[in-house]
This record gives C-alpha cells, sequence and structure tokens, in this order.
C-alpha cells in the first residue's frame, strides 16, 4: 500500500521518467475562489535533485497554477501508472513560476527539450513525497502524443503568442494575477 519518502530516491525517479501524464492541483488562498486540477503531458518533467522537481509551462487558456503559486505557493503532483504494476505517487511542495527574464529561466528551460510557446517553468519544492495504491486506476495504452498546441503555437507566432498571454493570461478565473504585466518586470 501506500508510503511516504522524505525525498525522491532512483526507484520513484525511474517511475516519474516513465510517465507520460501527470496532474497538477492548486488552489487559491481562503475559502473562496476555484481549485484547479491540470493535466500535463509531452517531455515536460524533470527531478533536478532528490527534493525538487520542475515542469515546463506551455502557454494554455487559462493561468490558474501560475496565479495560485503566485498567491499561496501551494501544489500537488500526481502521477498514475495505467499499464504496468497500479501505483500513484503525489509531489506535495511549494511552487513558483520561473519566468522568462528571471535569472535562473535559462538553466532550467535547458533541462527540456525545446517547445513552441513556453511561459514559464515552474519549480517545486517537494515537502511530502507519498505512495498510494493504485487498484483502480484502468489500465490503458499510451498511442502519442497529441500535436495541438504545437500547431497552433506555431502557427500563432511569437508576436501572436505574446499577445495572446496578454488578453488570457494575466488573471486567473478569480481575478488573481498570472502572468507578470509589463509594470511587474520593470
Amino acid at each position: 500500500m501506500g508510503r511516504t519518502f522524505s525525498e525522491l530516491d532512483d526507484d520513484l525517479t525511474g517511475f516519474l521518467a516513465e510517465q507520460r501524464l501527470f496532474f497538477v492541483a492548486s488552489a487559491p488562498s481562503g475559502s473562496g475562489g476555484h481549485v484547479n486540477l491540470s493535466p500535463k503531458g509531452h517531455d515536460t518533467f524533470r527531478v533536478p535533485d532528490p527534493r525538487t522537481v520542475a515542469y515546463l509551462d506551455l502557454t494554455g487558456s487559462g493561468v490558474e497554477t501560475i496565479a495560485h503559486l503566485r498567491d499561496n505557493g501551494r501544489i500537488t503532483l500526481m502521477f498514475c501508472a495505467f499499464d504496468g504494476p497500479p501505483r500513484i505517487l503525489r509531489l506535495q511542495g511549494r511552487g513558483e513560476p520561473v519566468f522568462p527574464g528571471d535569472p535562473r529561466f535559462g538553466a532550467l528551460a535547458d533541462l527540456f527539450p525545446p517547445f513552441q510557446g513556453v511561459r514559464s517553468v515552474i519549480r517545486v519544492e517537494l515537502e511530502r513525497v507519498a505512495t498510494s495504491c493504485g487498484y483502480v486506476v484502468p489500465r490503458m495504452a499510451y498511442e502519442g502524443e497529441r500535436d495541438t498546441l504545437s500547431k497552433w503555437a506555431e502557427r500563432k507566432g511569437p508576436e501572436g503568442l505574446s499577445r495572446y498571454r496578454r488578453e488570457k493570461n494575466t488573471t486567473s478565473i478569480d481575478g488573481l494575477p498570472g502572468l507578470p504585466t509589463p509594470s511587474e518586470d520593470a
């Protein structure tokens, strides 16, 4: 059944590297606002060290995770085995978006293959690493990555992506600050 770990060991890191899909959960402070749960795919997850993970944040229709991290830093990442032995791994901790222009961004972004439309790298300092059984997670076969987001970002181009982010990614659905505005960058 489930176990708790102080950090990621080689077995857990290997399990993470094999997963093609993970989920990110976050919520704003207080009792109001919306809890967010987002699926993530492609080759966008890394383990820089046993107490830190990072994932590449690509331009999307919402900016909830970034807004919640800027608000309170709380985040959970969940990985499920859809083939092989059943297993769920939850990574809970404090996250932060590292944006282009931040001196740390280049080293973090270099951990990943190039993608169109990168907004940030989400960096998470782990506070809790825990497995659970996953006995009810169905077996599912991987067929391949979708190229829809890459094609969309390519069609938009750098200027179009920048305009889209200004229009759609500056605030969360609850009105929290999302991507930094030019006045915040100054």
